[in-house]
């Protein structure tokens, strides 16, 4: 398999999504799409909410046949996806979100997002869906739910010769940070519920 390119919360302390006793058990060792994929497992298996991973397309390109009965893929390509990870329902509303894991501390580069994304996000927002993108600080075991509308915020202006990244200190101000639980690992859905709960006041 080969890749396209060829190569093989406003979170103040009160925007922190409740934590709780199991907050001790990290996930060192796990990626940000293997908690998350562990969390919509728990979360469907307890009929909370029914959000899934897309697929990622792929095009194949060379099969082989030694059988009738077997087909080899020789050769195939990763296409560049339209959308973003992950959707669903939660709540009655449709869910959409991209997930996105830095090593770097002090922000959060605009380059792991892609235009198509930016307008993907932009046409879920415009039917009231759940828009928004989880960041995770790789080297500082953080991670963060932020709403789309910041990150197109940020997008368009770089478009004009802003910033290309985001400040760690606008994500830790602006977003919600997602606490760590030993049934749900990464529990995302706390912090939907706070976006939720913003929408209601509004």
């Amino acid at each position: 398999m080969r890749y396209p390119n060829g190569s093989k919360k406003r979170v103040s302390r009160a925007n922190t999504a409740p934590a709780s006793s199991a907050d001790k058990y990290s996930n060192r060792g796990m990626t940000l799409e293997e908690d998350l994929n562990a969390a919509n497992i728990y979360y469907l298996s307890r009929n909370i909410a029914s959000i899934h991973k897309k697929p990622t397309p792929v095009q194949i390109v060379n099969v082989d046949y030694p059988k009738r009965s077997a087909a080899v893929i020789k050769e195939a390509y990763f296409k560049q996806a339209s959308t973003t990870d992950y959707n669903g329902v939660y709540k009655g509303y449709h869910v959409d979100f991209e997930a996105k894991e830095t090593r770097n501390k002090t922000s959060f580069p605009l380059s792991n997002i892609h235009a198509h994304q930016i307008a993907h996000m932009e046409q879920v927002i415009y039917q009231r869906g759940l828009s928004f993108i989880i960041i995770r600080f790789a080297p500082l075991e953080e991670t963060y739910l932020m709403e789309s509308e910041y990150i197109i915020e940020y997008w368009n202006n770089q478009e004009r010769g802003g910033r290309k990244s985001i400040p760690y200190q606008t994500v830790k101000d602006k977003a919600y940070m997602i606490p760590f639980h030993f049934q749900a690992r990464l529990d995302y859905l706390k912090a939907v519920d706070m976006v939720l709960e913003k929408l209601e006041e509004n």
